[in-house]
C-alpha cells in the first residue's frame, strides 16, 4: 500500500487558503492568483519552452554533444525563472506573514487536520492508470 493516499482521476487536492496543491502527500505552492492574465498566460508559455529545453539538453548530453551541459543549465535557469515569476518558487505571494510550507509533507504542517480530513478514492485493483494492480 502507498505511503500516501492517492486521488483516482480528477485534480489534486487545493488547500483551503489556495496557497498550495497536494501531490503524494507533498505541499506545492500554487502560481500567484492575482497575476494579470496575459502575464500568467506568457509565464506559462516560458516555463514550457524552458521545459522542453531542458528535456532536449539532457538528450544532448545522453548523445555526448558539446556544450549540452552548459544548455542545460541555461534551460533550468529559465525554468527557475519562469516559476519565481508565477510566484510558485521564491517570494510567497500572500501578504498576512503566514511560512511557506512548499515541498513539505501535508501531514507536518498547519494543513495536517484539514489533509487528515480529506476522502481519497481507492485505486482499482488492475487499473495501471489509477496506480493499482500489478505492473506486467
Amino acid at each position: 500500500m502507498d505511503e500516501f493516499p492517492r486521488r483516482a482521476g480528477g485534480p489534486a487536492p487545493v488547500t483551503p487558503d489556495g496557497r498550495y496543491i497536494v501531490v503524494r502527500g507533498r505541499l506545492w505552492r500554487r502560481a500567484n492568483p492575482d497575476l494579470a492574465e496575459e502575464r500568467r498566460e506568457a509565464l506559462v508559455h516560458a516555463l514550457m519552452a524552458a521545459r522542453r529545453a531542458v528535456r532536449d539538453a539532457k538528450a544532448a548530453q545522453r548523445r555526448g554533444e558539446a556544450q549540452a551541459s552548459a544548455k542545460l543549465a541555461a534551460a533550468r535557469s529559465a525554468v527557475d525563472a519562469a516559476k519565481v515569476g508565477l510566484g510558485e518558487r521564491g517570494p510567497v505571494w500572500w501578504r498576512d506573514g503566514a511560512p511557506d510550507e512548499n515541498r513539505r509533507l501535508a501531514r507536518s504542517t498547519g494543513y495536517a487536520a484539514w489533509y487528515a480530513g480529506l476522502k481519497f478514492e481507492a485505486a482499482e485493483p488492475d487499473d495501471p492508470v489509477s496506480g493499482g494492480g500489478r505492473r506486467r
